[in-house]
Formats: structure tokens, C-alpha cells, sequence
């Protein structure tokens, strides 16, 4: 009996949460502080957008790569840009939501002309008004139809990849910026419709004093952590499974 008590306030929560999480999208990731001295961050400045600074498809430990030449888009070598995505003053972990810019719209976007999600933390702000040297990485899972489309606008560096494949490049120091990504420019490189795949997202804000990041997407996007009502359906089965074999005993 207590268990088939449990199992009707397990599916009431479920169901609560996943009305709760309605309309919204969740990208998880981590947040790497930089500082002002560290290679790449606020000098040398302003390369401007500069594409071709990395490769068109991930390295064996997910991340990308510097192909460039050295100093190109203001990154030292590729062994500077390697830290980008390391431990060096701290990191954070961090969930991005999109939520949906109109009921049943089917168009979810995130927007932020002063994003700086780690201001006062980490290693601090420097002395400036913000912290304004950081790098991003957000990862989920993404599928599409050849309709939709993935906008981004923002400043500095930006590199979208799909199944660990290059399919947005807004690299360099430069001021806000946007491009467009269609379902339709996805198929043309072999992906197809209704598939699930790995989405990355790289960011990196590396000069004062703007940081913008807005992203307006019709792609279905899940993050790739466990949502909550998930843990809680788990939850769930283990409850019937164990009510099971009692009565089976």
C-alpha cells in the first residue's frame, strides 16, 4: 500500500515538473574565468571576425582545435587556446534556459546585451565593472527538420558544432555579430531530419567592455543531463518493480 502511495505522489511530481518545464529549453555546460593577463584575453585587440580559426570537426576529447596561424584572431598558438578550456581560475558550472518566445510559437531564444554570468565570482572582476574574461561550453542534444533554423548574435568568439561537426564559425575579438543556421544547410552535410545528435556550443568573451550572446532556435534542443522529471520516472519503475516481486513472493 505505502508503495502505491509512493508511485501516486512520484507521478503527480512528474507531471507537476514537466507543466513547470513547459515552453522552456535547457543547455548545460561549464563556464571557464580567465583573467586579463592570461594569452588571448583583452590584448592583443581587435582582430575583428576571423572564420578558419579552428577545426571543422572536433578532437577526440570534444573540444576544438587551433588551425590557424599563430596570432591569428588574436590567439597566441594553439597551445594558449588549448586553456581556453582548462581550469585556470576557476569554473562554474552553468544551464542556459530558452524559452519559448510565444505559446506553441515552436521558437525558443535566450537574450542578454550584458551577459557576464559570472560577475564578483571566480576570480573576481579585476577591479571593472564585470567580470569580462571567460570562456563557455554548453553541450546537449539537438534535432531538426529542414525548415528550422538556429540564429545567433553575439560577441566574442562563437563556434556551434553537431554531431562534432563545424556548422557556425564566428571566431576572433570582434564587436556583435549573427549568422543564420538552417535544417536544410544540415542535410546538405549529410545530416538528416528528426535524428538525434550531440550539440556543442563554444564561447568566448575576451575584451571590455560589450558581451552579448542571444540565440533564437526552432531546433528541438534537451540538455544532456537528466532532466528532473526523468530521475523521477526512474524513481518510479524501481517502486513498481519492488511492488512486483512482493507480490509475486
Amino acid at each position: 500500500m505505502k508503495c502505491l502511495q509512493l508511485i501516486t505522489v512520484i507521478a503527480f511530481s512528474v507531471c507537476s515538473v514537466v507543466s513547470a518545464n513547459a515552453g522552456v529549453l535547457t543547455l548545460s555546460g561549464t563556464i571557464y574565468d580567465k583573467v586579463a593577463a592570461e594569452a588571448d584575453f583583452e590584448d592583443p585587440c581587435c582582430s575583428g571576425l576571423v572564420t578558419g580559426l579552428v577545426s571543422s570537426t572536433l578532437a577526440a576529447d570534444g573540444l576544438p582545435e587551433f588551425v590557424a596561424n599563430d596570432g591569428d584572431g588574436d590567439i597566441t598558438s594553439a597551445a594558449s587556446f588549448d586553456a581556453w578550456w582548462m581550469d585556470t581560475n576557476g569554473t562554474k558550472a552553468f544551464d542556459l534556459d530558452l524559452t519559448e518566445t510565444a505559446p506553441d510559437s515552436g521558437i525558443f531564444s535566450y537574450t542578454d546585451s550584458a551577459f557576464f554570468p559570472i560577475d564578483n565570482e571566480l576570480a573576481g572582476n579585476e577591479g571593472r565593472n564585470h567580470n569580462y574574461h571567460f570562456t563557455m561550453h554548453l553541450e546537449g542534444i539537438t534535432t531538426f527538420r529542414e525548415t528550422d533554423v538556429f540564429a545567433f548574435l553575439g560577441d566574442d568568439d562563437l563556434w556551434v558544432y553537431i554531431d562534432g561537426k563545424l556548422v557556425m564559425d564566428l571566431g576572433g575579438v570582434h564587436a556583435a555579430v549573427s549568422d543564420t543556421l538552417t535544417g536544410a544547410d544540415l542535410m546538405a552535410m549529410g545530416l538528416a531530419e528528426d535524428t538525434e545528435y550531440d550539440l556543442d556550443i563554444f564561447f568566448a568573451e575576451r575584451h571590455t567592455v560589450a558581451s552579448n550572446f542571444n540565440i533564437a532556435t526552432s531546433f528541438r534542443v534537451k540538455s544532456e543531463v537528466p532532466a528532473p522529471q526523468v530521475l523521477l520516472m526512474f524513481g518510479l519503475a524501481l517502486c513498481a518493480v519492488r511492488l512486483l516481486r512482493r507480490q509475486s513472493n
